[in-house]
């Protein structure tokens, strides 16, 4: 393996001078750094992380915090995760997963500076980790949108967009009845920000387009979606439509439908918000609107690489949901449309 001295040795010039190439602290005439630059290439070489930390300062590494609490759906966090570790190292960065995801997590990982920036997931709606990120001395992105974003840089799907679009879709088939099968009550007393979000985009769509609309909670569960959609039949009869956001409750929810003879669509249309892979190989192709967590872990990296390149600008950004069609919705049954 090429070391810095290698590198030294085939361009001409002292260690002191690759480093300054490196991290760019002095300014290097043109062709010395061309030199330095085609030797590194040619050898392959790779500053270890240590050796960079000496030269900019800097680790090169990004802190992700991530919440492996009982009964989180590890499938649906890696999508995220992944997302986050390509990107990183697209940009010549390590990423740190950290597990201890509260405030005393924060204030560890700023005073051990073993990273240059942090990346939080599984924010709530009133999260107790905000007045600590606020006062962090560095770059920080969150990966979903509390109530009040002052003076933070957030990204997520648009989840209350997700909400009123697949009303507008269930509306627009003719369904005056659905329900929400939505997160677990645990995540919502929690006052999760994407379950929040998403139960506010579907009421208000309904209102709006004059449809009756409820919330059932589910546990994240095959048999939690079983449970769920008796009680959204049960406690909500006539109901023809349902939005689907607990990607883990799906199946279930899907089979308990077919114990009880109700045909999708025929008799029940469902949208899912789900990642596309958690909506696969179903009994019933679903139409989905896509939760894109490898998207949204690139565009938080990008965010992070923007700030530590001097753009301190808070912001949130949000994905526009969009709608497949894979033939789970259709007018109800009885209906002038069906």
């Amino acid at each position: 393996m090429a070391t810095i001295g290698d590198v030294a040795r085939t361009a001409g010039v002292s260690v002191s001078t690759v480093s300054y190439v490196l991290s760019g602290k002095r300014t290097i005439s043109g062709p010395t750094r061309d030199r330095v630059q085609r030797a590194i290439a040619d050898l392959g070489y790779r500053p270890h992380a240590g050796a960079r930390a000496l030269a900019s300062s800097r680790s090169n590494v990004i802190a992700l915090m991530v919440p492996f609490r009982p009964g989180i759906n590890v499938q649906i966090i890696m999508q995220f995760v992944g997302g986050v570790v390509t990107t990183a190292r697209e940009h010549d960065h390590d990423v740190l997963v950290l597990t201890q995801d509260d405030a005393q997590g924060i204030d560890r990982v700023a005073a051990s500076s073993t990273a240059d920036a942090l990346i939080v997931m599984d924010i709530e709606s009133e999260d107790a980790r905000l007045p600590a990120l606020r006062a962090l001395g560095l770059p920080s992105i969150l990966i979903g949108v509390p109530d009040d974003t002052t003076g933070l840089s957030c990204v997520d799907l648009d989840f209350a967009g997700a909400g009123r679009l697949a009303v507008r879709e269930l509306a627009g088939h003719g369904h005056r009845r659905v329900v929400l099968v939505g997160a677990s009550q645990d995540r919502l007393d929690h006052r999760a920000n994407y379950a929040v979000r998403m139960r506010q985009g579907v009421l208000e769509q309904a209102a709006s387009s004059g449809v009756e609309a409820d919330v059932v909670p589910a546990e994240p569960s095959f048999s939690g979606g079983a449970a769920a959609l008796d009680a959204a039949l049960d406690r909500h009869p006539g109901t023809t439509g349902l939005v689907v956001h607990n990607e883990a409750a799906l199946g279930g929810l899907l089979a308990r439908a077919a114990e009880r003879g109700l045909r999708v669509p025929e008799d029940l249309s469902v949208v899912a918000v789900s990642p596309a892979e958690m909506a696969a190989g179903l009994p019933v192709p679903v139409s989905l609107i896509e939760v894109p967590g490898e998207r949204i872990g690139r565009i938080a990296v990008e965010m992070v690489m923007a700030r530590l390149s001097g753009e301190d600008t808070a912001e949130t950004r949000l994905v526009s949901p969009a709608y497949s069609d894979h033939g789970s919705v259709a007018p109800p049954a009885g209906s002038p449309a069906a």
